[in-house]
């Protein structure tokens, strides 16, 4: 029970790798907020996870609103009175638009939720972790923060922003028992791909290049073991982060 008595929220969680890092953190304890735009799917997973035995509430957040934000943090706090860890999880893919094709439109959607949500998001939850004393923030941020090739302008511009707020972070806050954190996942089994709206031809084309150098597809499970690791005390020594777990693409 790595995560006892802890209480997480965890972003985008009625599917995908949020849905298997809400359902693990339970298992090790925390008392979970199944956070998502899909309120349904939101529900369907808190209401698994306290079938297994843990505890969770869901709640409804569009992060691209401030004010979804800010009554995701009141719910929590008072459902269980405090908040320990923050998993910004939620994100949309863009159309896999170079910068020549790229919309003002598409690219202020893809930041409204990739970036400032984020930022919104761990504004927050620092200033009730520095309340505290303490606090752990893992931002789920993809491949595509750390190479250029993984998606469009917008996604990968987008992600590499919270690389940098992701290390920015952890030095600023680091003398203050706050820790931040990031993944970047390769490729795995989501439906992140409904986001997708528009799709470049070129841009695809381009992209899928380097696709034949990624070793294999992960799991949502795979990265939610990766999830609990940075938000457990076992790594209290990893702060300002970025660990991609991609089976050795990003090696390529």
């Amino acid at each position: 029970m790595r995560l006892q008595d802890k209480v997480a929220i965890v972003t985008g969680a009625a599917s995908g790798m949020g849905k298997a890092i809400a359902e693990l953190y339970a298992k090790e304890g925390a008392k979970v907020v199944v956070s998502d735009y899909n309120f349904e799917g939101a529900q369907a997973v808190a209401e698994g996870i306290k079938a297994a035995g843990g505890e969770a509430i869901a709640n409804r957040t569009n992060v691209a609103e401030l004010g979804d934000l800010e009554n995701l943090f009141a719910e929590t706090k008072a459902a269980f009175g405090k908040l320990d860890i923050l998993v910004n999880n939620a994100g949309i893919m863009d159309g896999m638009e170079p910068v020549g094709e790229i919309s003002d439109e598409k690219w202020d959607r893809v930041f409204a939720v990739n970036t400032t949500g984020v930022m919104r998001a761990m504004r927050i939850a620092t200033n009730i972790f520095l309340e505290q004393g303490h606090g752990v923030i893992v931002n789920n941020i993809s491949a595509g923060g750390l190479r250029g090739a993984r998606a469009g302008a917008a996604y990968t511009a987008s992600k590499h922003a919270v690389t940098g707020l992701t290390k920015n972070t952890a030095y600023m806050y680091a003398n203050s028992g706050i820790r931040c954190n990031g993944i970047a996942p390769g490729g795995v089994e989501t439906n992140i791909g409904a986001s997708m709206t528009g799709i470049s031809q070129f841009g695809m084309g381009r992209q899928q290049t380097g696709s034949g150098t990624m070793p294999r597809v992960g799991k949502p499970e795979e990265i939610a073991q990766l999830a609990l690791f940075l938000g457990s005390d076992e790594s209290s020594f990893v702060n300002g982060q970025v660990i991609a777990a991609d089976a050795g693409w990003t090696a390529y």
